[in-house]
């Protein structure tokens, strides 16, 4: 590659035109690109803005194409012209100037003499007029509004402002354009966090501690973490703060049996070993042997030594392996709408009707699952999305199906909630928010089986 805008053109084009995804397309891309550090950063960021923001660009651009639309132009073309609409939008801190020259450029080389021209002309205009784009009325057509300014699909902004109203649902938007910070677990069973902070910092990396959850910390610069010592030592575990909670909500004492329905990659399930101290069992369990092995490869860096791994569908547990459990964590396959925040084309992939089946899945896995706890047992489910028919609808549905199980208050486990998040803890769920807590979008609830 000669430059880090010619890798975001690549990237973009695997990503819009072939399918692939964004995190994979750019590690194939850079890896062999021969730039370095800064260049390998710019280029990542030039394609990741073009891919998120995919929908107003193509918008934005076909205001300025008057003989062919977008679509209708060859696909290295369309891509050379998103990343230098990406550039002009929403990067500020690149002068024009250089984005148009340097497109114009790519469009030589990946066209002709007169789709630079083409490029050259669009570029200018768009530059030219960028602050006139002709959004839709925020009142006339909020939804239209919302997804062109915000750069979400119109079924989710639709979603989200029947459940939220403007306000909220334009700073939910707008949270999710923003990347996240990167917060780690300390790993108590090798390390507390003041040491944890210590070794890091002789190691240049900076943190400082989260707002919930007691052994997490923010990281304040990430270069050279996962080469760090100590991720080697398994003195931590890359992890959301909200998700951390998870295993907090559960709560298990040490000698406890805990089965883990879907526990892979294994964050929570060694984070439950944790809080266990090593002390008792937690089977695991998965429907890949492959993820399987991800849990392995964590519990061995980490030091875990009570995990059991089991290659199962979390449907079948309760006939598999009945009353066997203290605690059950329902950690559910889920649309992802917590997370678009980390995945620039995640929000591209979703669709309405796969919430529809998610639902069915996870109530499925929640009715399967339920016979391996012990009366009195505690049921977690847990969910890293936002939409109602995957969170409470679910946990409606399953209290509706199923006798013997009762919500239970989470605020006891959960002390560190921010105020607007304790009523719902006492009525036994939660439902965490980027642009509310800064964290993922993650939704919890507890359960206890009082019946047989």
């Amino acid at each position: 590659m000669k430059s880090s805008r010619e890798a975001a053109l690549h990237i973009v084009y695997r990503v819009l035109e072939e399918g692939a995804f964004a995190s994979l397309a750019a590690n194939e891309v850079l890896k062999d690109s021969g730039l370095d550090a800064r260049d390998r950063s710019l280029a990542r960021e030039i394609a990741y803005t073009a891919i998120k923001a995919w929908n107003t660009i193509d918008w934005a651009l076909n205001l300025y194409l008057s003989r062919k639309k977008l679509e209708e132009l060859p696909a290295w073309i369309r891509c050379v012209l998103r990343i230098g609409a990406s550039q002009i939008l929403f990067l500020s801190r690149i002068p024009p100037w250089a984005a148009v020259y340097e497109t114009v450029a790519l469009a030589k080389r990946y066209g002709h003499r007169g789709t630079a021209g083409l490029v050259n002309a669009v570029l200018r205009r768009l530059l030219l007029q960028k602050e006139q784009l002709p959004y839709p009325d925020v009142k006339e057509d909020p939804v239209g509004y919302i997804s062109l300014r915000y750069h979400h699909p119109s079924w989710m902004v639709a979603e989200w402002l029947s459940r939220w109203g403007l306000e909220e649902t334009i700073a939910l938007c707008q949270a999710n354009n923003v990347p996240p910070p990167l917060t780690i677990r300390v790993n108590t069973l090798k390390a507390d966090v003041s040491f944890v902070r210590e070794v890091l910092a002789q190691e240049g990396v900076t943190t400082h501690p989260c707002r919930y959850a007691p052994e997490g910390l923010v990281v304040d610069n990430l270069e050279g973490l996962e080469d760090s010592l100590a991720f080697k030592r398994g003195l931590f575990y890359v992890q959301d703060e909200a998700s951390m909670l998870v295993s907090h909500a559960l709560n298990p004492y040490p000698g406890s049996t805990v089965v883990d329905a879907a526990a892979a990659p294994g964050g929570k399930t060694t984070h439950l070993a944790q809080l266990m101290k090593n002390q008792g069992q937690i089977l695991a369990f998965d429907t890949h042997e492959k993820r399987l092995y991800l849990i392995a490869d964590n519990c061995r860096r980490l030091g875990v030594t009570c995990v059991e791994l089991h290659l199962e569908d979390a449907r079948r547990l309760g006939a598999r392996y009945p009353s066997v459990a203290d605690y059950l964590l329902v950690d559910a396959p889920c649309s992802g709408l917590g997370v678009l925040r980390r995945r620039p084309d995640a929000r591209w992939r979703k669709d309405y009707r796969e919430m529809e089946e998610l639902a069915e899945l996870q109530l499925a896995i929640l009715k399967g699952s339920l016979g391996v706890l012990k009366p009195g047992g505690v049921l977690l489910y847990s969910t890293c999305t936002l939409t109602w028919k995957e969170n409470e609808g679910v946990i409606n549905r399953f209290l509706q199906e199923i006798p013997g199980v009762t919500p239970e208050d989470l605020s006891a486990y959960l002390p560190s909630l921010p105020r607007d998040l304790r009523e719902q803890a006492r009525r036994g769920q939660v439902q965490f928010l980027p642009h509310k807590h800064g964290t993922d979008g993650f939704y919890i609830a507890r359960l206890r089986k009082i019946g047989s």
